[in-house]
């Protein structure tokens, strides 16, 4: 039972455990396709060097922009290089990025947004403020503003999309926390004397994470997509390095004489959105029901 319903303030919060959040999930198909699209490039990222069939960074000579074949499925790049292995390691970079920026941005984002909605007063106006101001220029451009001066490079591409996604958690924590701090089990629990911290770690964080857990989901996506356009303009992951977005930047100028160099990643980044986003519809379906 959840802290919403239960009188008792020593009640901990369980909506992570509800069997009737896994038993819905488990027969949502957007969660079953997603989960799937999401576990097997996970896995193919995991297992690349096992399951390329070459090396992604070796080129052969002999067989430069190569239409796909029983050799090359995918065909090869102007370098002669397996376009298929590059794709395969490729998702290393992006499922990376993806994943990490949005840890950043939960981890920065969240406690903030927890702070100032528990708060109030100073420190909500301050930190309200701020992701004001991050808000106002858009994700992308923001993004792109901060890889360009931190540096081209994986790692930097990953800070640069976390604190672009920072504030959209900052301000979904703080809402949520409103919400919670007008609940009567936290009035309850302030009224027996519990401590700041142990009621918002108790009681307001796990009651504000359903939300939160969808954005993730979301958020991922866009990090995935955000990743390929910074590595499409120089900005992430440096060649020799494959990225799916310094791919489809090489395949730019071979659109008409090779375009499988281009349609290969291409299709990759919107497979794994594709996912991504069903997963968070799928969750938020769950953990936010309408009825």
């Amino acid at each position: 039972m959840s802290a919403r319903e239960a009188p008792d303030v020593h009640a901990a919060p369980g909506w992570l455990g509800r069997r009737t959040v896994t038993g819905q999930l488990a027969r949502e198909p957007a969660f079953l396709v997603g989960g799937f699209i999401v576990l097997l490039f996970v896995l193919v990222a995991l297992f690349a060097p096992w399951v390329a069939p070459y090396d992604p960074n070796a080129s052969d000579w002999m067989a430069i922009r190569q239409a796909p074949s029983a050799a090359h499925w995918f065909g090869t790049d102007d370098l002669g290089r397996d376009v298929l292995s590059r794709v395969i390691f490729g998702a290393r970079a992006s499922l990376a990025a993806g994943f990490l920026s949005v840890a950043i941005a939960m981890a920065f984002g969240a406690p903030l947004g927890l702070v100032a909605g528990y708060f109030g007063g100073i420190p909500d106006i301050i930190i309200s403020r701020l992701m004001d101001a991050l808000l106002a220029c858009p994700f992308l451009v923001l993004a792109i503003a901060l890889a360009a001066f931190l540096g081209p490079s994986l790692q930097n591409a990953m800070i640069a999309i976390g604190v672009s996604a920072m504030p959209v958690f900052a301000r979904l924590a703080r809402g949520q926390t409103l919400a919670v701090r007008a609940e009567d089990y936290v009035s309850a629990a302030v009224s027996v004397g519990l401590s700041h911290p142990k009621i918002l770690v108790a009681y307001v964080l796990p009651n504000i994470m359903p939300p939160i857990v969808v954005q993730a989901a979301l958020t991922t996506a866009i990090a995935v997509l955000a990743e390929a356009s910074l590595a499409f303009l120089g900005l992430g992951q440096l060649p020799p390095a494959p990225s799916w977005g310094s791919m489809l930047d090489a395949a730019r100028q071979f659109l008409i004489e090779a375009p499988w160099m281009a349609i290969w990643p291409g299709l990759a980044i919107v497979t794994v959105v594709i996912g991504f986003n069903m997963l968070g519809d799928a969750l938020n379906d769950a953990l936010n029901p309408r009825d």
